[in-house]
């Protein structure tokens, strides 16, 4: 099924996604920085976190018809 959006609500879709993936980045790359086993936790839950969240941003994108 194809959903119908206006071209600015594919562009806050897309822009989310492109600062979700700076954040994962960000995470990813503080987990090998950091010593606290309980921060490095936080992190990695954050970095699975956001890979559900893009790809459920990926799929809006992927279905959606301008």
């Amino acid at each position: 099924m194809n959903s119908n959006y206006a071209l600015h609500e594919m562009l806050e879709v897309h822009e989310m996604a492109a600062f979700k993936t700076v954040c994962m980045t960000k995470s990813k790359t503080m987990q090998a920085l950091v010593t606290d086993p309980e921060l490095k936790q936080i992190l990695q839950q954050d970095v699975q976190i956001s890979e559900q969240q893009l790809q459920a941003l990926g799929g809006v994108l992927s279905k959606a018809t301008i």
